[in-house]
């Protein structure tokens, strides 16, 4: 440094503060002044609204179960297959209730055609589709195809695995008459038996589509 410049000013911490303070209401100004960008502003006011009504308590709804219009009252955390064994009148309760996790196919309903496990969805959440149940398929008098063949060939033990077959194999005939030995088996590959009637069952589905043709 020259000897003849004058020394530095020193920077005190009071002095510092102050200087931060400036520096950041300045930066606040600035960013008060910029325009907001619209892109900005929709997200905001996006996130800003309801996803949707938040529905709380007791809820009169209305099914449409095997082509019928059935008025139910669930609460919003009703599962599909305990509205239909619980809280229905009468109670359709051939839609069995087995692992109530999605794991097994004992509750396997169609929602508008395809095969769902009614204990992974809420009754609410099916007000708007086509249910069908194993009750919706045949009668005891005048069973389905497929229903007299696991007659026939002995498709059941203790039995609470047998509706869920029988509508997920139904579905896939319905959509595909003329399905292979692979596509009957991949179409009930969820469903699970204990008593383990695989082959009987593979029997039954392999003789309704035979029976088809």
């Amino acid at each position: 440094m020259n000897d003849d410049e004058p020394p530095p000013a020193s920077l005190t911490r009071r002095s510092f503060l102050r200087g931060g303070a400036l520096v950041g209401l300045g930066a606040t100004a600035a960013a008060k002044a910029l325009p907001v960008p619209a892109e900005s502003s929709e997200a905001e006011a996006e996130l800003a609204e309801p996803r949707g009504r938040v529905r709380k308590g007791p809820q009169e709804i209305t099914l449409s179960v095997n082509g019928e219009q059935r008025p139910v009252t669930v609460e919003p955390r009703t599962s599909l297959v305990n509205a239909l064994r619980v809280h229905m009148q009468p109670p359709l309760t051939g839609t069995k209730l087995v692992c109530d996790g999605g794991n097994c196919g004992a509750c396997t309903v169609m929602l508008d055609g395809e095969p769902a496990a009614a204990c992974m969805v809420l009754a609410l959440d099916a007000e708007n589709a086509a249910i069908t149940t194993v009750e919706g398929l045949g009668y005891p008098l005048v069973p389905t195809r497929l229903q007299q063949n696991f007659c026939d060939h002995d498709a059941l033990m203790c039995g609470f695995c047998t509706s869920g077959f029988i509508v997920a194999i139904s579905a896939e005939l319905a959509r595909n008459p003329k399905a292979t030995d692979e596509q009957l088996a991949e179409s009930c590959s969820g469903n699970l038996c204990r008593c383990g009637t695989y082959p009987q069952i593979m029997k039954a589905a392999i003789s309704a589509v035979r029976g088809a043709r």
